[in-house]
C-alpha cells in the first residue's frame, strides 16, 4: 500500500516505487515528467544502462526504434546494445545476444488460442495438425536487450546475467524436423532486429516445409523493421504479437520509461494485413491488466482504438503477477479480468480472451 505523493490518495494499487496514482500520471504529465525520468534512470543506472535516452549533439543517430538515440563515441544506446564504435554504429547483424530453448507445443504463447501450433488454425497450409500440434515444439529465442524500461517487467533477470552471443548458423543447426515454429521475445527483439530478420530469412530459404516465424514485441521498432517482421510472419504462417501496455501516453511513459507512439502506429499499420490473411490472424495484441493502472478508463481507450482498426484483432487480456519494481501490487482479480472482457465486447471486439488465468485472485 502506498500514498500518491501528489493527490494524497492511499491504496494497495499504488506502487510504492512510483508513489503516483493513475489519475495524476494521466492528468499531470508536465508536472511529473522529470520525476518519472529520474525514477527510471535510477533503475537503469543500477544495471549499467544509460540513465536516459542518449541525445549527444555530436552522436550518431540510430533510428532503429522509437527512442531514436543519438549515441556518442564509445557509448551505447538506450537498449544497452547498439554502440558507437569510433563513429560507426555496431548493430550486431551477424550475431544475436540471446538464450534459446525448446517448448513442447502447446506453449504459453499469448496467441495460443488462435495460432497454428496451439489450435491448428491455417491447417494444412500453416499447421501440421488440424488441432494442437502435440509432438512438435517451438524454438523460443529470448533476446537480452530491450528498448523499454517497464517497471513491472517479468523477465527483468536478464539484466543480471552475462550476455552470450550466437550466430545464425548456430541457431539453425539446432532446428530439427519436430520444430515447427520460432518465436522471438525477451527483453525485446528490436535491439537485435537485424540479426533476427537475417536468421528468419535464412530459415525460410533453407527449410522447404512448414516453419512459422513469430514475434512478441513492444512494437517500438521503426516502420521498415515492423513491415519486414510482418512480411516474414505472413509468408510463414506466423503471428506478430504486440504488447500494448497502455494507450494514454503519460501513463505509458510512466510505466515503461519511453514513448508509446510507435507501438500505436505499428498496431494501426499491421491491422491492414487482415486483408491479406485472416486465418491465422497476422496480428495479436496483448495488454497486461495491472491493478490500479490499467483501469476502466484505460481499457475503454484501448478497446475503442482497437475496434476502430479491425474488430477481428485478437486481444489477449493478461493476468498480472507482482514483479520487479511493481512487486508490492496485488495480482489481477477475477472481477477486473471479467470487467476488461466485458469492455472489449462492449466495443465490439470479436476475439478476446483472458490469459494467465491461473494468476487471477478473488
Amino acid at each position: 500500500m502506498a500514498r500518491c505523493k501528489l493527490c494524497g490518495k492511499v491504496a494497495d494499487t499504488i506502487a510504492q516505487y512510483l508513489s503516483l496514482c493513475k489519475d495524476c500520471l494521466r492528468e499531470k504529465e508536465s508536472d511529473l515528467k522529470e520525476e518519472v525520468l529520474e525514477l527510471h534512470g535510477r533503475i537503469r543506472t543500477k544495471y549499467n544502462l544509460p540513465a536516459a535516452i542518449p541525445r549527444d549533439r555530436e552522436g550518431m543517430k540510430c533510428g532503429q526504434c522509437v527512442n531514436d538515440c543519438k549515441i556518442g563515441k564509445g557509448k551505447k544506446g538506450y537498449c544497452g546494445l547498439i554502440t558507437n564504435l569510433d563513429g560507426k554504429l555496431e548493430r550486431y547483424e551477424d550475431s544475436g545476444f540471446l538464450d534459446f530453448y525448446f517448448d513442447p507445443l502447446p506453449t504459453n504463447c499469448v496467441a495460443d488460442w488462435v495460432c497454428p501450433g496451439g489450435s491448428g488454425t491455417g491447417f494444412p497450409q500453416y499447421a501440421y495438425k488440424n488441432g494442437t500440434e502435440y509432438g512438435y515444439k517451438n524454438l523460443a529465442v529470448f533476446f537480452r536487450h530491450c528498448t523499454f524500461n517497464c517497471l513491472f517487467c517479468q523477465n527483468w533477470h536478464f539484466r543480471t546475467k552475462p550476455h552470450r552471443s550466437y550466430t545464425t548458423e548456430e541457431i539453425i543447426k539446432v532446428i530439427d524436423e519436430k520444430t515447427s515454429c520460432i518465436c522471438y521475445f525477451g527483453g525485446d527483439p528490436t535491439p537485435n532486429i537485424k540479426f533476427a530478420l537475417k536468421l528468419s530469412e535464412k530459415i525460410i530459404s533453407s527449410l522447404n516445409r512448414i516453419f512459422r516465424i513469430c514475434w512478441e514485441t513492444n512494437g517500438s521498432a521503426t516502420r521498415g523493421y515492423i513491415k519486414r517482421m510482418m512480411e516474414l510472419s505472413l509468408i510463414s504462417g506466423g503471428i506478430l504479437k504486440i504488447d500494448l501496455k497502455a494507450f494514454s501516453q503519460p501513463l505509458a511513459f510512466a510505466l515503461c520509461g519511453t514513448d508509446n507512439k510507435n507501438t500505436i502506429a505499428n498496431i494501426e499499420f499491421c491491422s491492414q494485413f487482415f486483408s491479406k490473411r485472416e486465418v491465422p490472424p497476422p496480428l495479436v495484441v496483448a495488454t497486461l491488466l495491472i491493478p490500479g493502472y490499467i483501469d476502466e478508463k484505460e481499457l475503454r481507450l484501448l478497446a475503442k482504438f482497437l475496434a476502430s482498426l479491425d474488430r477481428r484483432i485478437p486481444w489477449a487480456l493478461l493476468g498480472f503477477a507482482p514483479h520487479f519494481y511493481f512487486s508490492d501490487l496485488p495480482r489481477t482479480s477475477r472481477l477486473q479480468a471479467s470487467q476488461a472482457l466485458a469492455i472489449a465486447k462492449e466495443y465490439g471486439m470479436e476475439n478476446c480472451r483472458i490469459g494467465n488465468f491461473h494468476l487471477l485472485v478473488d
